[in-house]
C-alpha cells in the first residue's frame, strides 16, 4: 500500500469507504470528489470491447467497437504470441474509450460441451487455458489497462448459475478448475479477478474465504482486486471479510449501508474495510495515472481480426476423393465453386451476451470472394432464421450443386441454440441444416463444410463429407480468413482446444450436468474432457489437439536433457520437427506427461507444454520444452501440496492427444518424501506403491510375510491354508497397522510408536 492511498484511508469517511467498495452505475466506479478520487470505467471485452456510450441511460447501449475471435476460437490457435497481440490491441482501443479494465479473459473450463457460454471459454484443458489467459493479459496489461480473469472458479454451466453449488472435492479443483487461474495469477498479475455467481461446496464464490483470501491472496500471492461478478453479492459483510473488494454494479446503497452498520456494531473491522477499499483505490489510480494515449485504427484492427481468425480455424477432415486429390484446398476456377448457406453471407461471428460485440463492419465469405475478385456462386440453401426452409430453397441449391465442380456449405449453430444465460439441450445443428448437407453430398462428392459454433456439435453426414473446417465463432473479419483457407492463401494452422465427443452420452459429467437445481455433482473428478475419453479407451468424433494441415510434417530426433533427475530439478526436452510437404505451415507440437508410478490415480496422460513452429516447405526446426516439479505432479489431499512421486513417468510428443509421435522414460525422484500421513488404518501396500515409504516398510513386510509362508511348499501351504500364496501375500499388504494389535504382543501403544517412528523417519 503505498504512502497516497494510506493518507486517502486516513482522510475518508466511514461511509465514503463503504461506498467505494460498490460501483456508481452499472460500469463505474464511485468517485469521492472532495479527496478527487476519480471514477473509471469498466467494459465487457473478452474479444472485443462492449463499451456503453456516454449517455447514461442504457446500460447495454454499447459503442461500436473491432469484434474478434471468440475465445472458443483463438484457443484453438495454441499462440501465446498471438493471444498477446490481441491483448495489446483490445488495451490501446480501451485507452481510446477510457476504459480501465477489460472483463476478461474468462477462462473457466469446458466441463461439458453443454454449457452456453463454452464460446467465451478457452479450453477443457487447464494448462493451455493459463498460458494463453496469462498471454492475453500480459498484451492488455501493458498498454496500462487492467484485466478481469474470470469467473472464478467452478463457473461451469449457465443452468442456475446465480444459485447453483458446484460439488467438487479439493483435489478436482486444484487440478482441473483452479490450476488455469493460477498461472495467470503468478505469470501476469491480473489487475483484477471476478469471482464467479455459484458457490463451490455450499459457499457463495462472492463470500468464500477459502477460495479468495486462503487460496488466492495468501496462497498465491495475488496482490491485485477481486470484483464481483455483475449480481454475485448475497452477503456483503461476509464478502468484504472474504476479500472481495469492489460489488458491482450498483447496489442502490443497500450492501453500503450494511457495510456502515457492520464496522459500528463490531462485526467488520476498520482494517478489514481499508483492506478492500485500498484494492479499489489502487486499481483506479493505477490507471488514471499511467494512461496512455488510446489512438487506433478500426480498419487496421478489423484486417488483425482476420489474421487471427486465419491462424485459429482448424481442418477437421480433408480425405483424398477418388482422383486422390482433396477437396481443399478448392482447384476449382471461382465461377464453379458453390457457396452454400445463410452463414456464407451473414456469419454468426461472436457469442451472445456480455461479449455481444456492435462490430465495426462484417466481412462475410461472399464479400471476401467478391473482393479478392473471386466469381463464386451463392445462393441461400435455407431462410436466415437457420432454423426452416422451402422446398424451393433446397432445390436451388441442390440444381446449384450439380452444375458446380466445388461445394462449399456454411453452418452451424443460431445465437438462439448457445449463448449466456442458457445451457443447450444437445449437440445438434438445426435439422435443416443437416438435411441440406446430406442431399449436397448426394448430388456432388466434392463438398467442404464450414462450421460456425461456439462449441461441438454432431455431424451425422460426418461420412459423406470429405472435408471440414471448424471456424468457431471467428469475428467480424471470419469471411477474409475462410477464403483465404478455403483457396489456398493460406494453410489451415489451429487445433481443438476441446475434444469433440460422438455423443452427449459419452460425456464425463453426462449423468449429473446441470444438476438438480441446488446441487452440481463433479463425479468425474479430474477426467474432465481427453483425460474421460483416454481413461475409458473411448472412440471420439475429433479428439482434442487434433487438427490438419495442407502440408505434412515429421517429428524426430526427441532428446531428454537427463533421464534420471529430482523433481524440483526439472528437464529439458527437444525434437526436430520436419515439413516434408510441399507448402509452408504451422504445426502444434503437443507435449504430454504421464505417470507410471502407480502412486495415485492419474490420467493416462496430461498436456504439459505446446509450441507453435513456423516451417517453410522441407525445413526442420528444433522445438523444446521446459518441464518443472509441476509437470509431473497432483495435488495430494494429505500433505495439501504439489506432489510428483518418486519413480518413471513418460513424456510424450504428439500432433494430437491421439496422434502420439514420440516418447522416452524418465525417472524422477521426489523432493517431498510421502504422499500420506502414516497412520494405524495405513496399509503395508500403501506404503511399497511409494518408493521412500517402501524403503521404510519392506524389510517388515519382508518379515511378516516369511511370518506367514515361512519355507512351507505349495503343497504344504495349501493344507494349512485355503489361500494360495500370491493370495496371502495380498492380504498382507491390505492388512492396517492397527490389525496388528495383539500379535506378539503388540498393544496400540507399541503401534502408534511405530507409525510416529515411521512419519519421521520419511521427514529426514
Amino acid at each position: 500500500m503505498n504512502n497516497k492511498i494510506k493518507d486517502l484511508l486516513s482522510k475518508l469517511t466511514l461511509e465514503e469507504k463503504a461506498g467505494l467498495c460498490s460501483g456508481k452505475d452499472f460500469w463505474r466506479t464511485k468517485p469521492v470528489e472532495r479527496l478527487n478520487i476519480p471514477s473509471v470505467m469498466v467494459s465487457d471485452g473478452p474479444s472485443g470491447l462492449r463499451t456503453q456510450v456516454d449517455n447514461g441511460f442504457n446500460e447495454n447501449d454499447s459503442r461500436t467497437a473491432v469484434s474478434f475471435p471468440s475465445g472458443c476460437a483463438t484457443a484453438s490457435s495454441f499462440d501465446r504470441e498471438l493471444l498477446g497481440r490481441l491483448g495489446e490491441i483490445l488495451g490501446e482501443e480501451a485507452n481510446n474509450y477510457n476504459v480501465s479494465t477489460v472483463l476478461g479473459p474468462a477462462i473457466n473450463i469446458k466441463r461439458s460441451p453443454l454449457c452456453g457460454r463454452n464460446f467465451e471459454y478457452l479450453s477443457e484443458d487447464p494448462y493451455i487455458s493459463g498460458e494463453l489467459g496469462a498471454a492475453y493479459i500480459k498484451g492488455v496489461q501493458s498498454k496500462n489497462v487492467g484485466t478481469s480473469v474470470k469467473h472464478f472458479a467452478a463457473n461451469n454451466q449457465e443452468t442456475n448459475r446465480f444459485s447453483v453449488s458446484e460439488e467438487v472435492d479439493e483435489r478436482t479443483l486444484r487440478e482441473i478448475y483452479l490450476a488455469g487461474f493460477e498461472t495467470c495469477v503468478k505469470k501476469s498479475a491480473p489487475t483484477t479477478i471476478m469471482c464467479s455467481y455459484n458457490a463451490i461446496n455450499g459457499e457463495l464464490s462472492s463470500q468464500n474465504k477459502w477460495l479468495l483470501k486462503d487460496v488466492l491472496r495468501e496462497e498465491w500471492g495475488y496482490k491485485g482486486m477481486v470484483v464481483s461478478d455483475w449480481g454475485a453479492v448475497y452477503d456483503r459483510v461476509k464478502g468484504i471479510k472474504a476479500d472481495l473488494s469492489l460489488e458491482m454494479p450498483y447496489s442502490g446503497g443497500h450492501t453500503d449501508n450494511d457495510i456502515v452498520e457492520a464496522v459500528k456494531a463490531g462485526k467488520l473491522t476498520m482494517d478489514e474495510l481499508d483492506e478492500a477499499v485500498s484494492h479499489v483505490l489502487e486499481m483506479v489510480f493505477n490507471y488514471v495515472e499511467n494512461k496512455q494515449s488510446g489512438v487506433f485504427d478500426m480498419e487496421k484492427d478489423h484486417a488483425e481480426s482476420g489474421r487471427i481468425a486465419e491462424e485459429s480455424c482448424v481442418l477437421l477432415k480433408n480425405d483424398k476423393l477418388a482422383d486422390g486429390a482433396t477437396v481443399l484446398p478448392v482447384k476449382a476456377p471461382a465461377e464453379k465453386v458453390l457457396f452454400v448457406g445463410c452463414f456464407a453471407e451473414n456469419p454468426r461471428y461472436g457469442g451472445g451476451g456480455s461479449s455481444k460485440i456492435k462490430c465495426y463492419k462484417m466481412t462475410s465469405a461472399v464479400d471476401a470472394a467478391r473482393d479478392a475478385g473471386l466469381n463464386i456462386k451463392y445462393v441461400k440453401g435455407y431462410n436466415e432464421d437457420f432454423v426452416t426452409t422451402s422446398e424451393a430453397l433446397t432445390n436451388e441449391a441442390l440444381e446449384a450443386a450439380r452444375n458446380a465442380e466445388a461445394v462449399i456449405v456454411f453452418a452451424g449453430l443460431p445465437e438462439s441454440f448457445e449463448t449466456e444465460g442458457a445451457d443447450r439441450t444437445n449437440l445438434d445443428m438445426p435439422a435443416v441444416q443437416n438435411e441440406l448437407i446430406e442431399k449436397l453430398a448426394g448430388v456432388n462428392p466434392n463438398i467442404a463444410v464450414v462450421l460456425h459454433n461456439g462449441a461441438p456439435v454432431a455431424m451425422p453426414w460426418i461420412n459423406k463429407v470429405p472435408a471440414i473446417l471448424e471456424c468457431y465463432l471467428g469475428g467480424e473479419n471470419i469471411g477474409s480468413a475462410q477464403v483465404n483457407l478455403l483457396f489456398g492463401k493460406a494453410n489451415p494452422c489451429g487445433k481443438l482446444a476441446e475434444t469433440f465427443p460422438l455423443r452427449i452420452e459419452d460425456t464425463p459429467c453426462y449423468m449429473y450436468y446441470p444438476g438438480n437445481g441446488r446441487t452440481c455433482l463433479y463425479a468425474e473428478g479430474i477426467f474432465v474432457g481427453y483425460r474421460w475419453y483416454d481413461a475409458r479407451k473411448m472412440p471420439v468424433l475429433f479428439p482434442f489437439g487434433h487438427g490438419l494441415s495442407y502440408t505434412s510434417f515429421e517429428y524426430s530426433d526427441l532428446k531428454l536433457s537427463k533421464t534420471d533427475f529430482k523433481d524440483t530439478d526439472g528437464v529439458e526436452v527437444s525434437l526436430t520437427v520436419k515439413n516434408t510437404g510441399v507448402v509452408d505451415g504451422k504445426e502444434i507440437v503437443q507435449l504430454y506427461v504421464s505417470d507410471k508410478t502407480g502412486v495415485e490415480i492419474r490420467p493416462e496422460k496430461e498436456l504439459k507444454g505446446f509450441e507453435k513452429v513456423f516451417l517453410k516447405a522441407g525445413e526442420s526446426k528444433v522445438v523444446s520444452f521446459n518441464l518443472d516439479q509441476r509437470s509431473f505432479a497432483y495435488w495430494n489431499t494429505d500433505t495439501k501440496q504439489w506432489y510428483a512421486a518418486s519413480g518413471t513417468y513418460e513424456i510424450i510428443i504428439g500432433a494430437s492427444s491421439r496422434d502420439l509421435r514420440l516418447s522416452a522414460k524418465v525417472d524422477v525422484t521426489s523432493s517431498g518424501k510421502k504422499a500420506f500421513t502414516i497412520t494405524p488404518q495405513t496399509t503395508m501396500g500403501d506404503m511399497l506403491r511409494n518408493r521412500e515409504m517402501a524403503a521404510l516398510i519392506k524389510p517388515e513386510f519382508e518379515k511378516a510375510c516369511e511370518a506367514v509362508i515361512g519355507n512351507l511348499s505349495d503343497e504344504e501351504f495349501a493344507r494349512q491354508f485355503p489361500f494360495t500364496k500370491a493370495a496371502m501375500v495380498e492380504m498382507t499388504k491390505s492388512n492396517p497397522f492397527r490389525s496388528g494389535r495383539g500379535k506378539n504382543g503388540l498393544t496400540m501403544e507399541d503401534i502408534l510408536k511405530q507409525v510416529e517412528n515411521y512419519n519421521k523417519a520419511l521427514e529426514k
